[in-house]
């Protein structure tokens, strides 16, 4: 990556931390965003402090999508982000009215020092209460500016009292008396009879009312009296991607129930571990508006559950991503009511009005696809089944539905495939062959004959990017079969291939499992380097270096693509 005279120009700037009260002062407004991104590429976590905390623009966005092998930001780095847009908000002079966090979290226990996506929301959560605490110090502060502000007005009327008492006495009134003018010398005549300790106490009478009136208006406390001082606007928005798990439910939930100038706002939702009843206190504290997905894991939902948490999806109007991974889901198990709640579900699923994406890993639905997808009132573009147990008649509604030809992302990993299924999935990969980018076939259990009658339809699919089919059980001879209908397709920029059953020590099955194939050892006479060097000789001399041919499934990543 070639870097610009700016960027060079400002890295060198913030790498000296020493200057900065002096180009700090002087510097425009239009070299801070490359002044904050040279901060945060050199891991500068004071000259991010600095800038945000004068940050000039009303919006500040940090995030979004990174390139391929680029980690996140370092966590001091955002640490001093969250740090200074709450001291900055202290100032009056403050521009910043937006955050936009969304994209920044790296992964959790990735390389590098960066902050995932719960700590981020840990730090994000604790930035919403530093924000009230300091809003709260400050409106007990004016409180207290104002009580001093009235004890003055009250000793200057006492003041003027008194010198009334003194001009009506025996004392003749001095020229500099006179030239008091009219107006306050009948005022000194109304309070000439009042006595000091009576007007004192008129003073704090008219302050309690005051309280009182205000009070009454809230129809609530004093506490909530002081809510509405520091809520009556909010200066802030953050809005980010959020993940809440079971040791951090409350300290999320307090955050989203606290009134302040800083209002949480989340684009995706994730949560894990949590039961049906706390995600729904969680979706009502969350804002309707700007909810673009949720994120279910590990959590025991039951199709009971999943059926009384969607009608409460419906009411985000942007949500167009819902993904539930192992959330208990087994339509097989014999329980009273099944039926019912899964007619619940249905009808929920109908409601959601802008779902465009759709990722139900191992819930054991067969033979409920149709029930499940045909409610759906817009055809999907993202579609994951992987461990479902989909059936023939899953399948082959999926090929003849009102989604197959729509679909931009296909997951049916896992899913058992033989001679029942493969007309299914040519029907599906012939209705889907203009928009399908991505496809995955991996664990399917697809064998050198299988994977011939497959080839002509992937080879069809003409938007195809990338294509997973690991620990599927082929030969080498099938494998070289794949590769060189991959390097005629000319979109595809990615293949994730199966080891070989070559490369595997001897005593493997004849057709292996796809958890056979992933625990058993390689067998190291041979070496797996010459299937990588025979495969790319194939692709090289196609002239298609700009395909990339991969067996790592750990670190395979079909998003490096797009």
């Amino acid at each position: 990556m070639v870097l610009s005279l700016v960027s060079l120009c400002a890295m060198e700037v913030v790498r000296d931390h020493s200057s900065s009260p002096c180009w700090l002062r002087w510097v425009p407004r239009e070299l801070y965003r490359p002044l904050l991104q040279a901060s945060f590429t050199d891991s500068r976590p004071l000259a991010v402090g600095e800038l945000v905390q004068r940050w000039p623009e009303r919006t500040l966005r940090v995030g979004g999508r990174r390139k391929p092998n680029q980690t996140g930001p370092n966590r001091l780095c955002i640490q001093a982000l969250l740090l200074a847009v709450v001291r900055g908000m202290s100032d009056q002079r403050y521009a910043l009215q937006i955050l936009d966090l969304c994209g920044l979290q790296g992964d959790e226990g990735g390389m590098g020092d960066t902050m995932g996506g719960w700590s981020l929301t840990v730090a994000l959560c604790t930035m919403v209460v530093q924000a009230r605490a300091r809003a709260q110090r400050a409106q007990r502060e004016r409180k207290r500016f104002s009580a001093l502000e009235r004890e003055k007005d009250g000793k200057r009327e006492r003041g003027r009292c008194k010198r009334g008492k003194e001009t009506n006495g025996d004392v003749a009134a001095s020229p500099d008396d006179e030239e008091l003018g009219g107006n306050d010398s009948e005022e000194m005549e109304s309070c000439g009879s009042v006595s000091e300790e009576e007007l004192i106490k008129g003073v704090r009478r008219r302050m309690e009312v005051e309280r009182r009136r205000e009070i009454a208006g809230l129809g609530g406390s004093r506490k909530e009296v002081e809510e509405k001082d520091v809520s009556s606007d909010v200066l802030l928005h953050v809005r980010a991607d959020l993940f809440v798990n079971a040791r951090s439910w409350e300290r999320f939930r307090g955050a989203l129930s606290t009134v302040g100038p800083l209002k949480l706002q989340c684009r995706y939702l994730r949560v894990e571990e949590i039961s049906v009843t706390r995600i729904r206190t969680l979706l009502g504290l969350l804002p309707r508006q700007g909810l673009l997905g949720i994120d279910v894991r590990y959590s025991s939902l039951g199709v009971a559950g999943l059926a009384e948490l969607l009608p409460l999806l419906s009411t985000f109007p942007a949500l167009n991503s819902l993904r539930l991974h192992y959330c208990n889901l087994d339509f097989r198990r014999d329980h009273p009511g099944q039926e019912d709640a899964l007619r619940e579900l249905s009808q929920g699923l109908s409601q959601l009005q802008e779902l465009r994406r759709l990722s139900l890993t191992a819930l054991r639905l067969p033979g409920q696809l149709r029930v499940l997808l045909s409610s759906l009132p817009q055809p999907l573009e993202v579609l994951e089944l992987p461990y479902l147990s989909l059936s023939p008649a899953d399948l082959a509604y999926l090929s003849c539905s009102h989604h197959a030809s729509t679909l931009q992302q296909l997951d049916l990993s896992e899913n058992r495939l033989d001679e029942n299924t493969l007309t299914s999935i040519r029907r599906l990969l012939s209705q889907a062959s203009s928009c399908l980018q991505h496809l995955t076939l991996s664990g399917c259990g697809l064998t050198d004959g299988l994977m011939g009658l497959l080839l002509p339809s992937v080879g069809g699919c003409r938007a195809l990017k990338s294509l997973a089919l690991a620990l599927n059980p082929l030969s080498i001879a099938g494998l070289m079969d794949l590769v060189r209908m991959a390097v005629r397709m000319p979109s595809l920029r990615q293949l994730l291939y199966p080891n070989p059953l070559e490369d595997y020590q001897p005593g493997l099955p004849d057709l292996p499992s796809s958890a056979q194939l992933l625990d058993w050892p390689l067998d190291e006479v041979t070496d797996i380097n010459i299937t990588s060097s025979q495969l790319n000789r194939v692709r090289l001399e196609s002239g298609r270096s700009d395909l990339f041919l991969t067996c790592d499934l750990l670190n395979y990543d079909k998003d490096l693509v797009d």
